[in-house]
């Protein structure tokens, strides 16, 4: 009987016998395989995590533990280039305002294994620069748990800024994980107040039997063009975007001092337009003190040249700045 049972079974075929196979395997293996590796991925990024809030990533780290599956928790990537040969100093602020968001989500009571921060370096990662298209740094990306990343998923740094705040916005729209920023204590403005403060007092104190100066029109018109000149060169847009101070290309170098697009401007571009206003300004006064004064002939010829020169070459180049960033502006004087 067991001949002939044999020999039926000899007779099956292979695909038969295959199948016979798979019944008996434990049911769930490639599953169970996937949890494990998911289960310590999930652990060693926790375990970098408790070191260090913002993980520093090489090549192979970023694929096998950002780019490739299983994967349930988001990460966000700084793209940098923070060697000093690189000479980046925008990377160096984005970096210090990336470590106070990665630090303010390390150290809240929400912190969780859902979302990682993380760095690549240039010179730690060029190859991941060169996988994913990238030319300029810093770039800030977001990695989702499911899914590649959208457009979206790339921070508009040169429209928004750098700004700690900004970022949590953005990662907030990416992740729906609210980070409350917490900044280290800075008591540089308050020590700055307080000696201005002792400043005007001291000299107040000193000049307390003669105060005429108070009422020096011409001072207080100084001090009302500083504030104007602040105020219409960007600087208060700076304080709130907190864009880097110019933008250097590391692919050849180059370095901008003034922002491409009328959405947004660098720190650089502000004290170029500040110095600008105030040479026209100072054009006008003078062209103002040649009409009205009552001095040499001669004198006030040459003020009102160099006024009016003043006014022209510079009108001329803040013109030719307004003509780079708003493209298709038709109109032009002397520089183009």
């Amino acid at each position: 009987m067991a001949s002939v049972w044999a020999k039926s079974f000899a007779k099956l075929p292979v695909l038969s016998l295959f199948f016979l196979l798979l019944l008996c395997l434990p049911p769930g293996g490639g599953q169970k395989k996937k949890e494990n590796l998911l289960s310590e991925k999930v652990e060693q990024m926790m375990e970098w995590s408790s070191r260090r809030s913002v993980v520093r990533m090489n090549g192979d780290k970023f694929r096998r533990f950002v780019k490739a599956p299983p994967r349930n928790y988001s990460v966000i990537v700084m793209f940098t280039a923070l060697q000093p040969q690189r000479q980046c100093s925008v990377c160096r602020q984005a970096n210090e305002e990336y470590q106070v968001l990665a630090n303010s989500w390390r150290y809240s009571s929400a912190f969780s294994n859902k979302l990682f921060f993380t760095v690549v370096d240039y010179d730690e990662g060029a190859d991941v620069f060169q996988q994913l298209n990238m030319n300029s740094a810093p770039t800030f990306m977001h990695f989702p748990a499911k899914g590649k990343p959208k457009r979206a998923d790339t921070f508009d740094l040169q429209r928004i800024g750098f700004a700690s705040e900004q970022l949590a916005k953005w990662i907030a729209d990416r992740t729906d994980v609210q980070i409350r920023v917490f900044r280290p204590p800075n008591y540089s403005g308050t020590i700055a107040l307080a000696l201005l403060v002792s400043l005007v007092g001291g000299l107040l104190y000193l000049r307390r039997n003669n105060l005429e100066f108070i009422y020096n029109k011409t001072g207080w018109a100084m001090a009302a063009l500083c504030v104007v000149f602040a105020m219409t060169s960007g600087q208060m847009w700076n304080h709130i975007r907190g864009p880097p101070y110019a933008h250097k290309n590391p692919q050849n170098g180059q370095v901008s001092y003034i922002h491409g697009s009328s959405q947004a401007q660098f720190v650089a571009e502000s004290h170029i337009i500040l110095l600008l206003n105030a040479a026209i300004t100072m054009g006008m006064v003078l062209l103002n003190e040649a009409a009205t004064s009552k001095g040499d002939v001669g004198k006030r010829r040459i003020i009102c040249l160099v006024g009016l020169g003043l006014v022209v070459f510079f009108f001329s180049f803040l013109l030719s700045i307004f003509r780079s960033k708003y493209h298709g502006y038709p109109y032009s004087f002397l520089i183009k």
